[in-house]
């Protein structure tokens, strides 16, 4: 990708597009960081950006005509692709693409690319300890918190850039080829932005649109969309399924996860490994048959799978007090994703849910309480959605709280020895926090000082 002496606009400046920005200005672009966020501090962001002389910042409403001679547009995953000004800038002839498809451009190496509804962080995380313990050039980025923007100028031909890609990221690319894709799982999630269902399984298949038949994809034998999905693919198709036994593909079968592609091989026992549930032995085998259809041998795999000790904020236990045990599944940001934190659940639980409205149903989610859940404590933009919800499923032993410390105190209170405070909110964190992580740290913080 040719872009000195460009106008460039990179649209969002979060890191994504800070790390666009730099990279662009590095080969010699003419870049305008824009912002919709008047309030940012304009100074700040131009000293992020290293005072190149031949970058700018725009603040606040878009000016028309800042789309004057622009040669190209790079979104930030965070920018809906149906503005009206980026339609507009389509209808002008001006290239826009995602952060993504500019960091491919300019990276190199293979990538291993992950994507799904649910159980993408744990996978790319368990995948980036497999590549690092292969190799030492190994870089994890993406929708996992690392842009790819921000590493791409490092990289070398014997790179391995194990990526995490979220359905924002996967529905602006062009080029973007991996050598090794999944698609984990796909479930109802940000409907606000895709509108529809089926708008938002397209834009995570384009993860496998450009892959051949040296490629491979690694898909879930037990989610319908995916099993079909593998017909149409043009890379090889290994399936993972926790249900059932696999002529070709990798399986868990009586406690044990079996890789069977040619060769039968054991890879390991569940209860050798340091997570639990069903989900996390899927992601396991998404991770494993990534890595060995790579070429990575299965020793260094089984090792890494074994000391893998979980992601932070994903069913990660804080602490006990009082009798009463403490879990942090921020990151359960949907439904789907959150029924998860409730089936790892072994004692009577004080749920914590609600947050920002991503248009999604509860129903399913309240109904895979199963008698755990003694009470739900419900929170931010979507506490009245939910309680809707919850009286039509007949479970009432919910009640509201008015800010995020209220209801993990609430909680606490609630709670008596021998049970569980669950933060599983089945929504994102946008009405409150910057992110997940934040909320999950502010739940920490909380609880280490009951």
């Amino acid at each position: 990708m040719e872009v000195k002496e460009k106008k460039v606009l990179v649209f969002g400046s979060g890191i994504s597009g800070i790390g666009a920005a730099k990279l662009l200005a590095q080969h010699g672009a003419q870049v305008v960081l824009y912002d919709g966020n008047e309030k940012l501090d304009k100074a700040g962001l131009l000293s992020s950006l290293g005072g190149d002389p031949k970058t700018s910042v725009v603040l606040g409403s878009f000016p028309e005509e800042l789309l004057d001679g622009l040669d190209m547009v790079i979104l930030s995953p965070g920018v809906p692709t149906d503005l009206p000004v980026v339609v507009e800038m389509r209808k002008r002839g001006i290239q826009v693409i995602g952060e993504v498809e500019l960091a491919y451009a300019f990276g190199k190496g293979d990538v291993l690319a992950i994507t799904g509804t649910n159980g993408k962080t744990t996978t790319t995380s368990l995948l980036g300890e497999i590549m690092k313990n292969y190799q030492d050039n190994v870089y994890i980025v993406g929708n996992i918190g690392n842009p790819y923007t921000a590493v791409a100028g490092q990289m070398n031909e014997n790179t391995i850039t194990v990526a995490e890609m979220s359905s924002f990221q996967l529905e602006s690319i062009v080029d973007f080829r991996p050598k090794v894709s999944a698609i984990l799982n796909f479930t109802p999630d940000h409907l606000n932005r895709h509108h529809t269902m089926e708008a938002y399984v397209n834009a995570k298949k384009n993860i496998a649109r450009n892959q051949g038949p040296q490629d491979y994809c690694i898909l879930n034998y037990e989610d319908s969309l995916t099993r079909e999905f593998g017909k149409k693919v043009k890379a090889q198709v290994l399936y993972f399924s926790s249900q059932r036994k696999l002529e070709k593909g990798i399986y868990l079968e009586d406690g044990n996860i079996i890789y069977r592609n040619g060769e039968e091989v054991s890879v390991c026992r569940v209860d050798e490994l340091q997570l639990l549930g069903t989900h996390n032995y899927e992601n396991v085998m998404a991770a494993v048959a990534m890595a060995y259809v790579y070429g990575v041998p299965m020793e260094t795999i089984r090792k890494s799978i074994k000391e893998f000790r979980g992601v932070e904020h994903r069913i990660e236990y804080v602490t006990e007090k009082n009798g009463v045990a403490y879990y942090n599944d921020s990151k359960g940001t949907n439904p789907d994703a959150a029924i998860k934190g409730i089936q790892a659940m072994n004692r009577p639980t004080v749920l914590i849910g609600g947050g920002y409205d991503k248009d999604s149903a509860y129903t399913d989610w309240i109904e895979s309480f199963d008698g755990k859940v003694k009470k739900l404590v419900l929170l931010g933009a979507t506490k009245e959605k939910i309680a809707k919800d919850a009286d039509a499923c007949g479970f009432k032993d919910y009640l509201f709280a008015d800010t995020f410390e209220d209801a993990v105190l609430t909680a606490a209170k609630i709670a008596m020895p021998g049970d569980a405070v669950l933060l599983s909110p089945a929504c994102a964190s946008w009405d409150m926090f910057p992110s997940y992580e934040v909320r999950g740290e502010k739940f920490k913080e909380i609880v280490n000082s009951l």
